[in-house]
């Protein structure tokens, strides 16, 4: 466990003189408390957590297990997300494009696309996709709009460009899943409406269980707590992306509709949170995003990963509500203070 107090800002870029934000040192035993409190909630997921957390304006930091990785599962998205707006911020693609469904385009994890798929020729526009892949986490719309910045490639790269480090963008997510499962996919050519089920029906539950531990092993799309909340500091800060798209990402991760019982779990309801979630069955249980602090107590980046977990569905969310809210509490009730030098 990690505790980090940012120092004052230097009052040398002023002009004048004016009230300040002076972060006042933590108590050793508050910080004691907190890490006892994180550590017993972070047992209860029965598995390893991941965790890393800081408050922005002061920019304290509370983590565990900081540079350690973790399978992303759907919060890989959020990268993809940047990758896109930033080809649309360079006017290489419009939120305007539309984009032909294709049957070899329906992967599994998507619910709502599924049933445009039997009526030839629809299309969805690069919004549409958008919505879909970061408010429901629809696999096929993620997988159009990979293949559509032209894959894995170009978001490593806009990683690198933005100096982030222990974040790994590998496979499509019909890959992911595939692996997750022990199924071997065919040629794209082969790929037909509904192949993937028959081939998920044919995995016998002993490789589903070899597959998936050989999942938890691999550094394939896996992330540390640190670098994503490296990525989402940059997206509100308006380093990742200009102003406009930081906006519109962040209004459509308002809207996430998975993982209610995560880190918005346990916070009062009126909480704003801009997140995204992401699951591999027991291989990852995640949630990631930005909490709105209530008056003007500022904002938390935070970042909980679980993974190789022996516990329940209910059980490894809960633990990820429980920590959020601990750590809602700790920065709420630690605001950087105003005073006069």
């Amino acid at each position: 466990m990690l505790l980090v107090s940012a120092p004052g800002f230097s009052q040398s870029k002023k002009t004048k003189k004016e009230p300040e934000p002076v972060v006042q040192p933590t108590s050793p035993i508050v910080e004691q408390r907190l890490n006892q409190e994180l550590d017993r909630i972070a047992k209860l997921a029965k598995g390893k957590v991941g965790l890393c957390a800081v408050h922005l304006e002061s920019g304290k930091q509370v983590s565990m297990n900081l540079q350690e990785r973790f399978p992303m599962a759907s919060t890989v998205k959020v990268a993809i997300a940047v990758e896109l707006l930033t080809k649309i911020e360079k006017g290489d693609l419009s939120l305007r494009t539309m984009v032909d469904l294709k049957p070899s385009d329906l992967h599994p994890g998507s619910g709502t696309l599924e049933t445009l798929f039997a009526k030839p020729g629809v299309q969805l526009s690069v919004e549409n996709l958008l919505e879909l892949m970061m408010v429901i986490s629809d696999n096929s719309a993620t997988d159009i709009l990979l293949n559509l910045v032209g894959g894995v490639e170009p978001v490593r790269a806009r990683l690198k460009a933005l100096g982030i480090q222990g974040m790994s963008v590998d496979r499509t997510i019909v890959e992911l899943i595939a692996d997750l499962e022990g199924v071997t996919l065919p040629p794209s050519d082969q790929w037909t409406v509904g192949f993937y089920d028959k081939l998920g029906a044919a995995a016998t539950p002993e490789t589903r269980r070899a597959a998936a531990l050989k999942l938890e092993a691999d550094p394939r799309d896996t992330s540390t707590p640190e670098a994503m909340v490296n990525l989402l500091t940059q997206i509100y800060q308006a380093k990742a992306l200009k102003p406009e798209s930081r906006d519109l990402l962040l209004a459509v991760m308002e809207r996430c509709r998975g993982g209610l019982a995560r880190i918005k779990g346990y916070l009062p309801p009126a909480t704003v949170v801009a997140h995204k979630t992401g699951s591999l069955n027991s291989s990852a249980t995640d949630d990631v995003g930005i909490i709105t602090l209530p008056g003007d107590a500022g904002h938390i980046v935070i970042a909980v990963f679980i993974t190789a977990s022996s516990q329940a569905a209910a059980e490894r969310e809960q633990t990820i509500a429980h920590l959020s809210r601990t750590v809602y509490d700790y920065f709420l009730f630690q605001p950087p203070v105003q005073s006069i030098r």
